[in-house]
């Protein structure tokens, strides 16, 4: 474990030192730049506390003394590449892995390059022959934010978040807490339990706008984010019509009952892009007084409408990851709630990758051209 605290720091010390040798007008106005120096630092923090806990527990190893040894997705120096990675072994269970997506974000780390952990946060699972996903989410409990129940906002960031900064699922088998464990409903197939995550942030997204029955929502973007936050809209009763650019999310909003020709006047606006046009175009289609909910990662910074955003009194709300809401913790909602869109899967996985391929897996979720809405590997 030594060794591997040690490598671990000296990786993300190393990478910060590149980035901050940049010249400094390099460094302002590169905003992956300043986002990936903001992520190092908080990883670093968590690898010094933790002693080597990023590493997601010590390699596993048989009564010879042997290391035990599985696939795992990594991001190297030549790209997404599928590796020969210990099997962890340590606190927590130990979930076979039986799908597993590529969100966005996942995308978004592969262009910060070369990191010494396993990619994956959207899982799905059996634990001891039962289906199972967890929270890739990691709360200290012990912040403000987090003993006034919102772990969203955890001081902790992103330097604890399996698939980021702890080894995640895109491999045989992923090593979690037991209270991350999320069971899913009797009958639930694993194959496309890893849909549950992006629910959660949908149901997070919902909850934060107080989406009810009856209201006119509109989703602006048609990915996963957009697609997933207008089925959870809808479930809660609002009439929700959603802006696609591509034939495939036109095709996927269909299956969902979506309506897809958006108006003016809605009660509630997603921002499920996160981009500049989305959230002007959200601004836009606002009636006044409205919230517009921002579900999409702007990973960068993006302009404000400002006038327009000012005088229609709007409320701008950020929805990012999940936490608790009404006493329960979202992913358990949206675990039930999953059992109750049936249209879900067949409406947003469109191509399916054995976990060796998930070079071509990456590749082709990246490219829009290829039809794709959620790409999912399968060890």
């Amino acid at each position: 474990m030594e060794l591997l605290f040690r490598g671990a720091l000296a990786h993300r010390l190393g990478e910060l030192a590149d980035l901050l040798a940049q010249p400094g007008d390099a460094r302002r106005h590169a905003t992956g730049t300043v986002h990936r120096a903001e992520l190092l630092l908080h990883e670093l923090l968590h690898v010094v506390e933790g002693h080597g806990e990023i590493m997601a527990g010590a390699p596993a190893g048989d009564a010879s003394g042997s290391v035990r040894r599985m696939r795992g997705v990594r991001v190297g120096t030549d790209g997404v590449r599928v590796q020969d990675v210990p099997e962890p072994e340590g606190d927590g269970v130990l979930i076979d892995v039986v799908s597993a997506g590529i969100c966005g974000s996942d995308l978004h780390l592969v262009d910060l390059g070369p990191r010494p952990t396993t990619l994956g946060h959207e899982i799905g699972g059996l634990l001891d022959g039962r289906p199972v996903t967890f929270s890739p989410l990691v709360f200290c409990g012990a912040c403000e934010r987090c003993r006034d129940g919102r772990g969203d906002l955890c001081s902790t960031g992103t330097a604890a978040i399996v698939g980021i900064a702890r080894d995640g699922g895109m491999a045989d088998r992923v090593l979690v807490d037991p209270s991350a464990v999320v069971a899913l409903p009797e009958g639930t197939d694993p194959a496309v339990a890893c849909l549950v995550e992006p629910v959660a942030v949908a149901v997070h997204a919902c909850n934060v706008g107080t989406i009810e029955p009856g209201m006119r929502v509109a989703v602006i973007g048609a990915g996963t984010v957009g697609l997933v936050a207008g089925a959870v809209a809808r479930a809660h009763g609002a009439t929700v019509d959603i802006a696609a650019r591509h034939p495939v999310q036109e095709a996927a909003a269909e299956k969902l009952g979506l309506g897809r020709s958006v108006g003016r006047g809605y009660d509630v606006v997603v921002d499920g892009a996160g981009t500049a046009s989305a959230l002007a175009q959200a601004v836009k289609v606002a009636r006044p007084g409205a919230d517009v909910v921002v579900a999409g990662t702007y990973w960068g910074e993006v302009a404000l409408p400002g006038l327009a955003f000012q005088l229609k009194g709007l409320r701008l709300l950020p929805a990012i990851y999940y936490g608790h809401h009404a006493g329960e913790r979202e992913i358990d909602a949206a675990a039930r709630l999953f059992a109750d869109l049936p249209d879900l899967a067949d409406a947003l996985i469109t191509h399916r990758f054995p976990l060796d391929a998930a070079a071509e897996a990456f590749r082709t979720a990246a490219d829009k051209s290829t039809g794709a809405v959620k790409v999912v590997l399968e060890p």
